[in-house]
């Protein structure tokens, strides 16, 4: 693994890169990770988090309620804000903010018991810190920790769960990810790791989850075959959004759903919009997550609308940087 350590430039042309391992030149460069490391340091304009509406006219952006409000109080006897929820004020609706969607591990599991290999034990668990699930679990709601898709060999892939209230993405962990260094990297990526483990810790022993439940969650493992390096878990946390550049053309929600034609494309996509949790908030009413927009398809389509991506997404302001291609943390809004 080769970590960034720093850019040298002349003029707006990148000339050398530093790394963990090794000096690198290049004539052309290409930053190809969600963070936006290369293009940070190579000084390019960047942002992260969520735009207002108005900012780029977008009906999408700002604050999203999507999901049903949990009648539930998210305070404890004493009145504090209970483990898990991120704040008791989301901010005005149409405006953007720091906060970046949820982030998670993305597992391979089993049931199959020649292949299975249980879950670690969670370095520490503390039931009250999962307080507001039991509440909601305590209503006789039906919940599962995951999303699971289907893979070949008996194996399934599991996901948070993005219509979920409670799922494998920590709420809020994520923010400072981008901008952190690699020892903090580490630290947010453990917190996510302990963090699933606690909450399937809890799905398999809490009282308050119904035991067909329990049993459910109990008969998956981890795969045998998947990841033996890493004791079978995953290595590579879900990133689901970095930072953005702010580059020569800014992809949004009308490039999407109302002028999907470029001049320049070098991409034609169809994956719908969507973006998971960024907060859980408690209201005097309950507890509600905030920041989810369900997928958005085309009518009577199990895709999203169809759009070109164009090459202008991809290129910073030439006064910036002249040779550098940023195709993952593209000059788009957090809707785009």
């Amino acid at each position: 693994k080769r970590v960034l350590k720093s850019v040298t430039k002349n003029g707006a042309r990148i000339t050398r890169l530093r790394t963990s391992d090794g000096d690198f030149s290049a004539t052309v460069f290409i930053d190809g990770s969600y963070e936006g490391d290369l293009m940070a340091a190579a000084g390019v304009s960047w942002t992260i988090g969520r735009e207002g509406r108005k900012e780029f006219g977008e009906s999408l952006a700002g604050k999203r309620y999507p999901k049903p409000l949990m009648t539930i109080s998210g305070r404890d006897d004493a009145g504090k804000l209970l483990p898990l929820i991120t704040t008791d004020d989301a901010g005005p609706e149409d405006a953007g903010d720091q906060n970046v969607m949820v982030y998670s591990f993305r597992l391979c599991l089993t049931k199959d018991a020649a292949n299975r290999v249980p879950f670690p034990a969670p370095l520490h668990y503390d039931p009250a810190r999962f307080e507001v699930v039991r509440r909601y679990v305590s209503q006789g709601k039906a919940v599962a920790m995951w999303d699971l898709y289907p893979l070949p060999g008996g194996k399934f892939d599991a996901n948070n769960g993005i219509g979920r209230q409670f799922s494998m993405g920590l709420v809020g962990a994520c923010n400072g990810w981008s901008e952190a260094d690699e020892e903090g990297r580490a630290k947010i990526r453990e917190a996510h790791k302990q963090y699933t483990l606690e909450l399937y810790h809890f799905f398999v022993t809490d009282p308050a989850v119904p035991e067909a439940l329990r049993k459910e969650h109990a008969e998956f493992g981890l795969c045998r075959d998947e990841f033996a390096s890493c004791d079978h878990w995953s290595p590579q946390l879900y990133v689901r959004e970095g930072r953005r550049m702010r580059g020569m053309f800014v992809l949004s929600q009308k490039d999407i759903m109302e002028n999907p034609q470029k001049e320049d494309p070098i991409v034609i996509s169809s994956f719908p919009i969507d973006s998971h949790d960024c907060q859980r908030v408690a209201t005097k009413d309950g507890v509600v997550d905030e920041g989810t927009i369900m997928p958005v398809r085309m009518p009577g389509r199990g895709h999203g609308y169809v759009y070109h991506i164009p090459y202008r997404s991809i290129l910073p302001l030439a006064a910036e940087c002249e040779n550098l291609l940023v195709p993952v943390a593209l000059s788009c809004t957090h809707v785009g």
